[in-house]
């Protein structure tokens, strides 16, 4: 399976580490292996989604295994709800492609399925790209997919936004959604020392128009975090630009903090 073109909507080929469409618009792949398919007209911003900082902070926490269940239970869930046919998995908003990994490890018995991670941050797919080499990645809007219609088996969209149209557009008859989003309390002891009046998360299935509810799994453990870790969770979350600098430095020297994670996990399938 081929990208399309961000432009033209073409199919692109690979001709000496050039994507190319008919209508020859290019796309240099970068020496890490991604290709950058998020043209500048199309940004809003000169450098959308998680800088540097951030993914350091990210990677800097996920190595510390405390997401590693919520890893493991998105890679099982994978694994049981795509079919051995399948082609082609996308994990959206994927970050320095940690779950990505995982997923495509757990899937390499299927022969035929490659996995892609896609991401608007170019940082974030350059770190991914540079470590990670059984997925293959891209830095592209979620909004606006560069795949053809009805060529994905599955979409991973692990906190990531995606237009219900391009879902429906780009997956299989047979093709599934696995979701992962906050549960009541997640990170509740981390908000709570950042926000005044502290909303536990809506547990609420999204409804996906097109789809339907076919699986729901919560996962919920206490992590014991460093300070130094705490710190990097903070930083990986939108609440980080709530929490004072005096509390960021005050959270770094503590010995221990205990936190809650709460996840919960959805699977959807595609109306026929």
């Amino acid at each position: 399976m081929s990208y399309l073109c961000p432009l033209c909507q073409l199919p692109l080929t690979n001709t000496n580490a050039q994507l190319r469409c008919d209508n020859n618009h290019q796309f240099d792949v970068a020496k890490e292996g991604y290709v950058n398919l998020m043209p500048a007209h199309h940004k809003r911003s000169k450098n959308p989604g998680d800088n540097k900082e951030m993914m350091q902070a990210r990677r800097q926490f996920l190595e510390a295994s405390h997401y590693q269940p919520m890893q493991q239970a998105v890679a099982r869930l994978c694994k049981q709800n795509i079919h051995e046919e399948a082609t082609a998995v996308l994990d959206i908003g994927c970050g320095e492609g940690y779950y990505t990994t995982e997923i495509a490890e757990q899937l390499k018995d299927q022969a035929n399925v490659k996995m892609f991670g896609l991401d608007i941050s170019k940082i974030a797919i350059k770190y991914a790209a540079k470590r990670y080499h059984n997925c293959q990645f891209c830095v592209a809007s979620s909004h606006k997919l560069p795949f053809s219609d009805h060529s994905l088996d599955a979409v991973v969209r692990i906190y990531a936004p995606c237009k219900e149209q391009e879902l429906q557009r780009t997956l299989k008859a047979t093709g599934k959604i696995i979701t992962v989003t906050p549960a009541s309390r997640h990170l509740f002891q981390l908000r709570e020392a950042v926000y005044q009046d502290v909303r536990l998360h809506s547990e609420e299935q999204e409804v996906i128009a097109g789809f339907e509810l076919e699986l729901e799994e919560k996962l919920s453990y206490t992590m014991s975090l460093s300070g130094e870790e705490a710190l990097s969770l903070l930083q990986m979350t939108p609440f980080a630009w709530k929490a004072s600098q005096e509390y960021k430095e005050t959270l770094q020297l503590v010995s221990s903090f205990e936190c809650e994670a709460d996840f919960m996990l959805r699977v959807y399938k595609k109306l026929i």
